[in-house]
């Protein structure tokens, strides 16, 4: 039986309170959106304006070099420009000033916390994989490679956090999860001669999360990177492709790659999943003023590609589940998608590790060296009957040669979000 509206609001609304933590009090965001918030962070030493000027953002922002042991420590990190006297779409989004929104603004909801009352994390601290000893197996964690950094951000930090405002290989990125919406993605902050940070807006549109940059205030939507409301509205980020995969799977492929600590410098119950449950079927998503799309339940796992101006293509992640491995064409492109075991949902159990194996996805391009693939699943990996070679689900040789698959940016996420963003998608 599914939830009333009513009983699903007050449910979530305890849920997302729950996320704030115990050092920030649950008021209305539209209250409080001219609350003292942080400053944009300067973290790290580059010189950043200099540095970004100069297209060698890379060499003059390397990270720091820590010893292998088991200790914490933070990398250097680029400098977000300053904050600008600009007016405020999170104080005011209908401003005469601003362009058009691109979004109709009575849909952008309050989700509880204030601004910033689920605060990001500016100054990431970080530990070597080798000497994580406080993650489980199945555990969850998103994945990300820049220029040949990796990094690993579990999901048990992300859950009460939602943003990473990071660098990694000299670029200022910002790592995103919605839990509403179960979806992540990682942005580029460079923005013509702007590199932004962003903050939690306390505000949901689709049911997703909206986030606000420091520097302008203005709006934008987690769950495509674009400006919706404000001076920098019509802009969009540049993406990187960024997987949910177990920590095993992050550790096995990453033994020099660096994990996000908890030490986050908030008094967080990290491990313990504030959205207990809300991967059911049968439960409503919080706060979702559209219309279904009919086609599969509202929080059916699904993966998805997307690219500019074509509907975007989903596959159920049931389907892959079954299959294995999914070879596929999408906006003009031989692609495959595959699904490895051993991940646990996030979003299924009050202990994040607990929750049932959904798996971890990857997609890539359908060729290696001008060669078609051919992929099956097999014991500790994706056998290639072309080559020959095992690959893991992040497209790595697992005999540990430099062959790589050619990732392709996708996004796990659930029915009901990318059908709300994109009408037009189409289920494979």
């Amino acid at each position: 039986m599914r939830f009333s509206r009513l009983a699903a609001f007050i449910v979530a609304f305890g849920l997302l309170a729950a996320a704030c933590g115990d050092d920030v009090s649950s008021v209305d965001a539209a209250d409080t959106a001219d609350t003292d918030r942080p400053e944009a962070p300067v973290p790290g030493s580059c010189d950043a304006d200099a540095a970004f000027a100069a297209g060698t953002v890379a060499s003059a922002c390397d990270p720091l070099d820590p010893d292998a042991d088991d200790s914490e420590f933070e990398v250097a990190q680029v400098s977000s420009t300053g904050r600008e006297d600009l007016p405020s779409a999170l104080s005011d989004a209908t401003q005469d000033s601003f362009p058009a929104p691109l979004i109709d603004l009575s849909r952008v909801l309050s989700g509880g916390p204030p601004p910033d009352g689920i605060p990001s994390i500016d100054n990431p601290v970080f530990q070597n994989a080798a000497a994580v000893d406080w993650l489980s197996p199945a555990e969850a964690v998103l994945a990300l490679e820049v220029d040949g950094e990796a990094r690993a951000y579990p999901i048990q930090v992300l859950t009460w956090h939602e943003l990473v405002n990071d660098t990694i290989a000299g670029i200022p990125v910002t790592i995103s999860y919605c839990p509403l919406c179960n979806s992540s993605l990682a942005y580029d902050r460079r923005l013509g001669d702007r590199i932004l940070d962003f903050g939690t807006s306390g505000r949901l549109f689709n049911s997703s999360m909206v986030m606000y940059d420091r520097q302008t205030e203005t709006l934008w939507t987690h769950f495509d990177g674009h400006a919706v409301a404000g001076v920098l509205t019509g802009a969009e980020l540049d993406t990187f492709p960024i997987s949910t995969v177990s920590w095993e799977d992050f550790r096995t492929a990453n033994p020099d790659g660096l994990v996000l600590t908890r030490n986050t410098g908030f008094n967080r119950d990290y491990g313990r999943n504030p959205y207990d449950g809300y991967d059911n079927a049968e439960t409503r998503p919080f706060l979702f003023d559209g219309e279904f799309d009919e086609r599969l339940e509202p929080k059916a796992r699904v993966v998805v590609v997307r690219a500019d101006d074509e509907p975007a293509l989903a596959i159920e992640l049931g389907a892959l589940l079954v299959a294995g491995v999914i070879e596929f064409d999408a906006h003009g492109r031989s692609l495959v998608a595959v699904l490895d075991p051993g991940t646990a949902s996030p979003l299924h159990r009050s202990q994040l590790a607990a929750g049932y194996d959904q798996g971890a996805v990857g997609v890539f391009e359908n060729e290696l060296d001008g060669e078609p693939l051919s992929l099956s699943r097999v014991d500790g990996g994706f056998l290639d009957a072309t080559t020959g070679l095992t690959f893991d689900v992040l497209g790595n040789d697992v005999d540990g040669s430099s062959t790589r698959l050619a990732a392709v940016e996708h996004l796990d996420t659930f029915w009901f979000a990318i059908a709300a963003f994109d009408s037009g998608v189409e289920i494979l």
